[in-house]
């Protein structure tokens, strides 16, 4: 089962997938001009995933939350419960002081993996029968129905998954900010910009100041974030475009080619040339 509401006017779309053995996106190709998020509920039993061509357990009774720019598929699409929408219909931005933390769903390529106790369960049960129910009520306040249940449902997913992955030691309010804030800035600037300095002073901080908040969040710094965010765009360019190394190493902000195949080697063991030639378990980094 596939619904779907499109706003005429905005281009704003809402789809929810149950029971559909063909649901999967792959961003360069087939749905390089949907950009929807995504949320998934596995509430089968564990089975794989694969995103940006690296595969990974789905754990039963877990959500996974997935950029509008990522590739993914499943190994039993039929057993997924999946919320898509673009930002016509719903700009995390715009809404974030309606929905707090929002950001930390959609921040990064740091795909979470959500596992869901038994009143967790029920609720999303719960919320999905209302949405399907709603999407059945063809009337001139539909749109705005399904609106309000997505807030709902992202508001619900970001307290589910902030319970797992903030750490005990609450962060302030302000400085959780930041790193969401963080993410944000590299998500839109990483092509561009490689360099701490750069994301520090947009927030207002010295990069020694930033890395010691990433510190308390957990063991990766700054620069692993922007650095792992450039590898992962590369592998899909190589991995889903045929796009030339050359042309790859200009798209995501190198000036010399030999640099950027170093540095691409020093994180995968491989060149890009190998890379793009090599078999599919090499592609995931296993």
């Amino acid at each position: 089962m596939k619904l779907k509401l499109r706003e005429e006017d905005t281009n704003g779309e809402l789809l929810i997938f149950k029971d559909e053995p063909s649901f999967s996106r792959l961003f360069y190709t087939k749905d390089r001009f949907d950009k929807y998020f995504t949320i998934a509920w596995n509430p089968g039993e564990s089975q794989a995933i694969t995103i940006d061509g690296a595969e990974y357990v789905f754990p039963k009774d877990s959500l996974v939350t997935l950029l509008f720019n990522q590739s993914f598929s499943f190994e039993n699409s039929e057993g997924i419960v999946a919320w898509q929408f673009n930002r016509e219909f719903y700009c995390i931005i715009d809404h974030d002081s309606e929905v707090s933390c929002v950001g930390f769903l959609f921040s990064s390529t740091d795909h979470l993996f959500i596992q869901l106790g038994d009143e967790a369960k029920l609720k999303l049960k719960l919320l999905c029968d209302v949405f399907i129910d709603e999407f059945k009520i063809s009337d001139n306040i539909q749109n705005e129905m399904l609106l309000v249940l997505l807030k709902r449902l992202i508001s619900y997913v970001t307290h589910l998954a902030k319970a797992g992955h903030v750490p005990v030691k609450k962060l302030p309010d302000e400085r959780f900010h930041i790193i969401r804030k963080f993410n944000l800035l590299v998500e839109a600037n990483f092509k561009s910009e490689h360099s701490v300095s750069f994301y520090a002073g947009q927030l207002c901080k010295s990069p020694k100041t930033l890395s010691n908040l990433f510190a308390i969040f957990n063991q990766k710094t700054p620069s692993q974030l922007i650095q792992e965010r450039i590898i992962v765009e590369a592998k899909r360019l190589l991995y889903y475009t045929d796009k030339s190394v050359k042309h790859i190493t200009f798209e995501l902000g190198f000036e010399d080619m030999a640099y950027f195949s170093n540095f691409f080697k020093k994180n995968m063991g491989l060149s890009p040339s190998d890379f793009r030639n090599s078999p599919k378990d090499s592609k995931e980094g296993k």
